[in-house]
């Protein structure tokens, strides 16, 4: 079985603070606590008056900073689905009941006609992590971006080029649930209930099929106050009050850049984004889903901040860079 590669960089960073994570119910920091919080406040509030998202929690540690909205509110994530399955991911590998280097023929996975070829059958669970595949065959639930963007079939060998793919992505949901267990089902029990989420459960979860492929988009609906605790999971390295909820090695590893994405600034790493601003040393690791469902991690800050959009009612929805610069200001003014 294929070991993750250790990047001590990362690790190194959260090891100088000590731990913390909220208890039950989230607390607010007071101004005589945090006193820089008030121009936090005044930030997001004036954020949120023009962008109009369902919710926005600033986290520190274990206190929130500032917040908008409602923090209960349970919306579709979108694309943050990828990120949570991710951490699933780094559970099986460690239990050994996944292996990063097995192929798509070795664990017999196919899809509707045109079925794949045997080279696109060589790519790995790994590269599928990175959206390296090489595997374009359609998939559910993309974006029309998606669609325009997907490259010819067999055009690059496995490994060799990244595609934001939701096919790679559908599959792993696929590989998870024939190596695993429910995909929703695990993520309560692994990492839901053992940080203390208070409004997810694996009812919130659902899986949407189209004729395009045979694997399903595995669809999470979520509030801000449990992404917020997700987050701050893997700010801590995957520890919660002392257990080793995910590895710490898998953390650092799916968060660490491997491919350059096309905005500037921003890589991705299996299933997380990263960034570094352009403005500022601020550098961290994203979840990111469409229409402005984020959550973002600023390691060197003990920041975690979550942005949640309801397209139902914010038909627009809020561009990720706009809550990314949203981060650079809120990071600038934390000491």
């Amino acid at each position: 079985m294929r070991r993750l590669p250790v990047v001590f960089g990362a690790l190194l960073l959260g090891s100088c603070w000590a731990l913390a994570e909220p208890g039950r119910h989230w607390q607010a920091a007071g101004p005589d606590e945090k006193p820089w919080s008030g121009s936090i406040a005044r930030e997001v509030q004036e954020f949120a008056v023009e962008q109009k998202p369902t919710a926005i929690m600033v986290v520190r540690d274990d206190d929130i900073v500032a917040s908008f909205g409602d923090l209960g509110a349970k919306v579709n994530v979108r694309s943050v689905r990828k990120s949570l399955l991710s951490a699933l991911y780094g559970i099986a590998v460690e239990d050994g009941r996944i292996n990063l280097d097995s192929t798509l023929a070795a664990l017999e996975i196919d899809d509707v006609p045109p079925a794949l070829s045997p080279a696109e059958k060589t790519a790995t669970v790994l590269q599928l992590l990175m959206a390296r595949s090489g595997v374009y065959h359609l998939a559910s639930y993309e974006t029309g971006l998606m669609k325009q963007g997907r490259p010819a079939r067999e055009s690059h060998p496995p490994g060799s080029f990244w595609y934001y793919n939701n096919w790679d992505f559908n599959a792993l949901g696929t590989i998870y649930r024939q190596s695993v267990d429910d995909v929703f089902a695990s993520f309560e029990k692994r990492i839901g209930r053992p940080v203390g989420m208070e409004d997810f459960s694996a009812a919130d979860g659902v899986y949407v099929k189209e004729s395009s492929s045979s694997h399903p988009a595995y669809v999470f609906r979520m509030s801000a106050r449990d992404l917020a605790r997700f987050g701050l999971l893997f700010l801590n390295g995957g520890r919660w009050n002392g257990a080793q909820l995910i590895p710490a090695q898998w953390v650092t590893a799916s968060t660490t850049r491997v491919s350059d994405a096309e905005q500037p600034g921003r890589g991705y790493g299996y299933l997380w984004w990263t960034f570094s601003s352009a403005r500022s040393d601020i550098s961290g690791f994203f979840a990111s889903g469409y229409g402005g469902q984020l959550i973002v991690v600023v390691p060197s800050k003990r920041l975690v901040l979550v942005e949640l959009v309801d397209l139902a009612v914010n038909k627009q929805g809020i561009r990720t860079q706009r809550f990314l610069d949203l981060v650079d200001k809120i990071s600038a003014s934390v000491p």
